[in-house]
This record gives C-alpha cells, sequence and structure tokens, in this order.
C-alpha cells in the first residue's frame, strides 16, 4: 500500500504536466463551484469548473474560501504559463506568476458567461479581475445556484475517491494526489487530443505514450 501512495505521489503531478498540453478547447460556458477536503482533520477547498457540456476546466486546492482564493482560481482557469512547467503545489508566488501572465498565455477561451453558486466572493473577485484587466468588461456573472447542478453532480467522483481515505496528512499529499484523480477523470471524459470518451485502450494507449513506454 506505500509503494502505492509514493507511485501516487510522485506520477500524479507528472502526469497531469504531460497531459496538459494535449487537452482539447471547452467552451465558453463555465460553471464554478467548490467542494471540501479535508487535511489533517481540517476542511480546505477545492475549487472547481467545468463547462456547460461538463469537460472539466480547472481545480485548485485552497485554504481559504474568499475574494484571494476566488481571484488565484479564475487566473488558473484563465491562463497558464505555457513556457514553464506547473509548480508541484499551489502556492502564492505561483498565482502572481500567472496573473502577470494573464493576457500573454491564454490557455482556454474567455468565458461568455460564468455560473456561480451565493458565494459572496465571486462578485467581488470577478470585478477586481475585471479591473485589472485579466477579464473582459463583457464576461456575464450570473449566480443561479440550479445553474450549477452540473458541476455539483461531477464533484461526486472527487466525493467517492476521497471518501475512503477520510483524511489527508499534508496540503501537498492532498494536493498531489487530487491531480492524478483530476487528470485522470478528464483522460476518461475524452477531453485529450486523440482520444475518445469510453475509449480505454486509447486512453491506456496515451499513457504509454507520454512516458514513453509500451502499453
Amino acid at each position: 500500500m506505500y509503494t502505492i501512495y509514493r507511485w501516487v505521489q510522485h506520477y500524479a503531478p507528472e502526469l497531469e504536466k504531460r497531459c496538459r498540453p494535449h487537452l482539447k478547447a471547452c467552451n465558453d460556458s463555465w460553471k464554478v463551484d467548490e467542494t471540501y477536503i479535508k487535511v489533517k482533520k481540517v476542511w480546505l477547498y477545492l475549487y472547481r469548473a467545468v463547462d456547460s457540456e461538463g469537460n472539466t476546466l480547472e481545480f485548485l486546492l485552497s485554504p481559504t474560501r474568499d475574494t484571494e482564493a476566488a481571484k488565484s482560481f479564475f487566473c488558473k482557469a484563465l491562463h497558464t504559463a505555457a513556457c514553464s512547467a506547473p509548480q508541484t503545489f499551489p502556492c502564492e508566488e505561483h498565482m502572481v506568476q500567472l496573473t502577470s501572465l494573464a493576457h500573454s498565455n491564454p490557455t482556454t477561451s474567455v468565458p461568455r458567461v460564468i455560473n456561480v453558486d451565493k458565494n459572496a466572493a465571486y462578485p467581488k473577485a470577478i470585478a477586481e479581475l475585471k479591473v485589472a484587466g485579466i477579464l473582459p468588461p463583457h464576461v456575464e456573472l450570473r449566480q443561479v445556484k440550479y445553474l450549477n447542478n452540473l458541476i455539483e453532480q461531477d464533484h461526486r467522483f472527487i466525493k467517492r475517491l476521497t471518501k475512503p481515505g477520510m483524511v489527508f496528512f499534508s496540503f501537498e499529499t492532498a494536493w498531489r494526489t487530487l491531480q492524478g484523480f483530476e487528470i485522470m477523470n478528464m483522460l476518461r471524459k475524452g477531453q485529450l487530443q486523440g482520444v475518445n470518451k469510453g475509449d480505454v485502450k486509447g486512453q491506456v494507449a496515451l499513457v504509454a505514450k507520454l512516458f514513453g513506454v509500451v502499453a
């Protein structure tokens, strides 16, 4: 069991890093929400977003659920530094870098509309990102709970995977494990180029190719 744990900690971030360049584009209708992850008996917040077709846009584990956390998540969803490898786990310096690269390295199309729940941090975060020029003024924010049913249903796969373990013992181990869960879910959804949903053989072959091994 410990060997499997070490494999997950080592290979999950690497798998995400190698899969990222092969992700298909998502559409411009975003559904954003956060769910809870327990780390050392403390509840943290996993920010997640999907598009209107259920494709995963982005995810981010945060110790807080406030305006700054929401801004960090939106920056991560909007922009990634194309010329640098992802950090092993989120940190303030990485979020500053993402914000500074806002205009030069978009990874997804600018959203037409962002659906969120009634969390008061979202309107403030969106407003500040518009003032900073990271989000265009025309992006619409909708705070209608039922419109987020799709993302709330998508949280279930994370809950199924994290509940048996009950608790992570550090932020870093939680984040690395979640990277693996999320990227494998994106692979199963058929979000990587050249692989369709349900094509298990194709998914295995792609991962083998990314790591340079024989499937």
